[in-house]
């Protein structure tokens, strides 16, 4: 066993996000691309002798107890895994939260990696997942990490090629959406437009970066955009500065946007900053792998 582990949490975006149906059990059957990002928090993790967790946050308005996805995290591996021993679980953030990009169930899955390699637990990927799934739909993903395939309610998982090298712009206006309203409000009819996920697939499968872009589609745009409309402006100004392609994260309000140059994606991030000042914005990568030790 080790003494302390540190690891990085990757954000992840849908380059494609389906809803199918609302299940018997209120949950919504999704079909969706998801895909990590450089962007990610640092988790550190270190036992204590008194059998306690102890959470510290660089950010002084995300909950510092057993709310926080991190705490609930190494609470269920102890559990699982009869752990005694108390876990000092340090998080600096850099991901935004309540944003479309996984920042709490990212935590949550570094913590459960750090804790296998803590306590030399010798858990396999999808023990691990099999716990993280109770914790976050999102969870089993981030555990996994790259590009893949996620259906059910986003834990039936496909590992994919890696997604085509790009630069990628992220922004979150200076608002919070509420995961729970968006889905809350979705009525797929007849005339829903379902974003083509096979068509994803294969472009993924042949590279084809600039046709990946052109095809993206997230079906709860149809909620999110008309409550608030900065997303969708967002959107098209990504586009006219050059992305190949731009879409909303998850639920929201998060906005991402593929380009072929780094330098076109920072020099759209600095006219978007111009135009929404209090916005945050990043340009990162696609990563290829689960979160590692740092």
């Amino acid at each position: 066993m080790s003494g302390a582990v540190s690891l990085r949490a990757h954000a992840k975006v849908n380059l494609g996000l389906d809803v199918l149906r609302r299940r018997e059990d209120g949950y919504h059957e999704l079909r969706m691309i998801m895909q990590t990002v450089g962007l990610s928090d640092e988790v550190s993790l270190s036992r204590r002798s008194d059998g306690q967790i102890h959470l510290s946050c660089s950010r002084e308005d995300l909950p510092a107890d057993a709310s926080n996805l991190a705490w609930k995290a190494c609470e269920r591996i102890r559990e699982a895994c009869g752990i005694q021993d108390g876990v000092d679980i340090t998080l600096e953030k850099s991901i935004p939260a309540a944003a479309g990009l996984a920042g709490g169930s990212a935590d949550a899955a570094a913590v459960l990696h750090g804790m296998n390699e803590l306590f030399d637990l010798g858990l396999s990927l999808e023990e691990l997942q099999r716990i993280g799934v109770k914790i976050g739909a999102d969870v089993p993903y981030c555990l996994l990490g790259g590009t893949a395939l996620a259906e059910g309610i986003g834990e039936i998982l496909t590992p994919l090629p890696a997604a085509p090298d790009c630069a990628v712009l992220i922004v979150k206006p200076a608002i919070d959406v509420s995961t729970a309203w968006v889905y809350k409000n979705l009525h797929l009819t007849a005339d829903t437009q379902h974003p083509p996920i096979d068509e994803m697939l294969q472009a993924i499968r042949e590279g084809d970066g600039s046709r990946l872009s052109a095809l993206m589609g997230n079906v709860l745009e149809d909620v999110t955009i008309p409550a608030h409309p900065v997303i969708g402006e967002m959107i098209a100004a990504m586009k006219e500065g050059g992305a190949m392609g731009a879409r909303m994260s998850g639920s929201g309000p998060s906005v991402f946007g593929l380009f072929a140059e780094e330098d076109r994606a920072r020099a759209c991030l600095e006219n978007m900053k111009k135009r929404w000042p209090d916005a945050f914005g990043t340009v990162t990568e696609f990563t290829k792998q689960e979160p590692g030790t740092v």
